[in-house]
Order: C-alpha cells, then structure tokens, then sequence
C-alpha cells in the first residue's frame, strides 16, 4: 500500500472522495515526512503541525456537497507570499517574525477551493537573489544529493515537493526562479502566462516579469491548480497525441545563451529522438539576431523594477538588505530612465514574434538549466535559459525525466504562446509520459 505522502494531490483527492483517507491522516502522513527529512532538506520558512492538524480536520467537517475542487490538497507557500495564520519573512532579518494576518490573492483562491496551506517554504532573499536560503537556520538542500543545491528563488517549494513533503508548492519566478528549482529537483514545475494569476500579496521584485510558479509531480495536478485559478484558452480543448505532431527544438548555441553542460546536452539530444520514436517531426530552430538585445533589456527592466521595489526596505534598513538590492535601489549600473523605457518598449515588440513562433509549432522544446544541479548552497545556480520565457511572458513548463551525467534530474522546458496555457499542458501530459518513461531518470526517494 502506497504511503499518503506519496501521492500526488489527484490521488489524494480520489482517496478523500471514496472514503479510503481522510485529510487529517493525509495531514500527519505528511508531516511524519517532514520529520524525518527535515535534517537534510530544510525546506520550510515556517511550518506548525498544530495549525496543520487543526485545518485538516475542519477541512473533514465540511460537508462533501460544500467540497471544493482543491478539497485536502496539501500546498507549500513560498514565503515571500502572504498567508493570514502564518508568517511572512521574506528571508530577511527586517521582516523576522512578521505576521500580516492577511492572504495573497493566490492563496485566498487556493483556500476558497479546499486546499490545505501547508507551510512557508524557503526562498532567497526576497526572491531576488542567488544567495541560498539561510537567514534563518541551515540553508535548504537538494533532496537527491543534499550536498547540492535545490535552485531558486523558490528553493523550498522545489525541495519540498521533490521530497514528497506535499504534492503542490507555489513559488515565483523573475527570470528563472520556478523552472530552474523544477528541474534541479526531478519534477513538473510550471511558469503560467505573466499576469495571468493574481499577484496581489507577493513581493515584488518587477511588476513586468513576476508570475506565480507552480510545482507539482504530474500534470493532472497543473491542472487541478490552472482550473482553481480559472486560466482558460480562447481556443476549444482538443485531444493531443505525440504522433504527427510538430515540436520546434530549439538549438545552441543561441544569443545570450552561456554553453549548456553535458547533461542538457544529452537530454536535448535523447527528447528529440524519443519525440522523432513516437512519431512527432521535431524542427531545429534558432532564436532570430534581432531578438540578441533580449537579455540585456530583462536586465536592465530588472534594475529599474528593482528601484522602486526595494526602496522601502531600503529606508527601513539598508544595512540588512543583501548589497545586490542596494545597488538597484541607488542606482549603481548607472541605467538612466531613456534605457528603461527602451528596453519596455523592445521587450513588448519581441513578444508578438515569439508568439507567432511558437503557434507554428505544438510547443518548442528547450533547455531549462545549464546541467545538473551544481554542488554547494551558497548559490541557487544559472538562470540562462529561464529568462528569454520570462522577458517574453510565454507560459512554460519543466518536464523531468532525464539524468545528468552524476545521476542528478535534468528537465527540459516546453513553451508555449502567451494565454495557452491549457493547450500546453494538454501537450505536456502526453509529453510527459514518455520523457518519464523512457528518458532515464528514475529518482525514487
């Protein structure tokens, strides 16, 4: 029999529907998880088993005509977003401790359908830095090989959900803070539309590119949470089989892109061929010259966002502020406002040639990491191949499935237009089936 904190939130769900679990015992299962692998993860900001237990048995009392479609699924809340009977610390000493008592609208959707927030998951100084969790207590560690990192910003979702500590997180992502964290941990992770779920109650870094990441271990549960969260495409749902289908594959070197490492080679290579073995035409594509400028406007939107995103803290106590967020706040890169503006407006130009790119395809096929997860915690690793989906706001989702060359998960990207988010995930499930089956990764815990 299937340990509950195995399952995936569908599973959990069908087992609250029949009868066979209740949320409470689903709840303790879970949290005997977390003790026994807290030692070496230390993915939580901030977790009471008490509250645990206690919102899990409301969550029984409620009558199954009143059971929302979330109804007992377990979710990790990254802790720059806020949860109203927890704190919200933001890894950082100016916020030690605070408790707003209110809810990001996120998380407001999430409790009005049924689900269980679980905890605060670690993060990165305000989800914008490199700089591994550690504020408070040991930094959070990749739960395949402790010695490494999980990624982030979003690091304890990430590891979290890779553990088996609960099905669903929520991170967020700026350039590649919920991808990358997805496939340096072995599993789905998912960076919707830019905008396309509330961000009311979550720190920002930049209003332009800051979207809701989500993390979870099958598709059917992307779902579950795209359908709490009401994305719908314009287009009617249809079926979608690999066989005939038309993937783009996007090759390097490409503009802005760093070397990728033999992992991602590897796994690049071995997709392509298991999509060609079930039929699809996979089409090698690179990114068009004009498009080069790409990274250096996300960097510089960044450190404009950046100076108006931090200036409170910045008053409140620049000397507890990581030096990164200080030098957005005055301004250190020199990058004048006529910069700024530029890089807005070619930004927003490159997104309607990216979409139409993409609509010539059932999605593109790309990296999501440099390679593996790289050993050490003092830095979350190389968010390169990330950012192009984030300046761009295209939705994107990791699929794991492939195994680098020190026996670490390896994900690849798939992408597709902006506002077909349910179409992409349509194609990740059967996408999915196959990398998982046959792509080598098989990282049981």
């Amino acid at each position: 029999m299937t340990e509950p904190f195995r399952l995936t939130a569908s599973q959990a769900q069908a087992k609250f529907n029949d009868g066979s679990l209740t949320v409470e015992e689903y709840a303790k299962s879970l949290l005997s998880r977390v003790e026994a692998r807290d030692a070496a993860v230390h993915a939580w900001a901030y977790l009471s088993p008490e509250l645990v237990i206690r919102r899990a048995r409301e969550l029984d009392q409620t009558p199954p005509e009143k059971r929302g479609p979330l109804h007992g699924v377990a979710v990790g809340v990254k802790d720059v977003i806020l949860t109203n009977d927890m704190p919200t610390q933001y890894n950082s000493p100016i916020y030690e401790d605070d408790a707003p008592m209110i809810d990001a609208g996120s998380v407001a959707v999430l409790r009005a359908n049924g689900a269980l927030i679980f905890g605060k998951t670690t993060t990165t100084e305000f989800a914008a830095t490199s700089v591994g969790p550690s504020h408070k207590g040991p930094k959070t560690a990749n739960p395949h090989d402790p010695s490494r990192t999980p990624g982030g910003s979003s690091s304890g979702s990430g590891a979290a959900v890779g553990d088996f500590q609960v099905p669903i997180g929520l991170g967020t992502q700026t350039v590649g803070s919920t991808i990358r964290p997805g496939s340096f941990n072995g599993i789905y992770a998912m960076k919707p539309t830019w905008n396309s779920i509330s961000r009311e109650g979550q720190k920002l870094y930049s209003l332009i590119f800051d979207t809701l990441g989500l993390y979870a271990r099958s598709v059917d549960d992307l779902k579950l949470l795209l359908d709490a969260f009401q994305l719908v495409d314009d287009e009617p749902e249809e079926n979608f089989q690999v066989n005939g289908a038309e993937f783009a594959l996007l090759t390097l070197p490409t503009p802005e892109w760093p070397e990728p490492g033999p992992g991602t080679t590897a796994a690049l290579k071995k997709g392509a061929e298991l999509l060609r073995k079930h039929g699809a035409n996979v089409e090698e594509i690179t990114l068009d010259d004009s498009l080069r400028p790409m990274y250096k406007y996300h960097l510089q939107v960044l450190s404009g966002d950046g100076r108006v995103a931090f200036l409170p803290d910045y008053y409140a106590a620049k000397d507890q502020l990581h030096y990164t967020l200080v030098d957005h706040v005055e301004n250190r890169h020199k990058l004048s406002r006529k910069d700024q503006l530029k890089a807005f407006d070619e930004l927003a130009a490159m997104r309607p040639k990216l979409d139409a790119l993409a609509d010539r395809y059932a999605a593109i096929i790309a990296p999501s990491v440099i390679d593996e997860a790289p050993i050490g915690h003092g830095n979350t690793g190389d968010a390169a191949f990330c950012g192009p989906w984030t300046a761009m706001h295209m939705p994107v989702v990791n699929i794991p499935g492939f195994r680098g060359e020190n026996g670490m998960p390896v994900g690849l990207s798939v992408v597709s237009s902006r506002y077909r988010d349910q179409h992409l995930l349509r194609v990740c499930r059967e996408v999915g089936k196959i990398f998982e089956l046959e792509g080598g990764w098989k990282g049981e815990l």
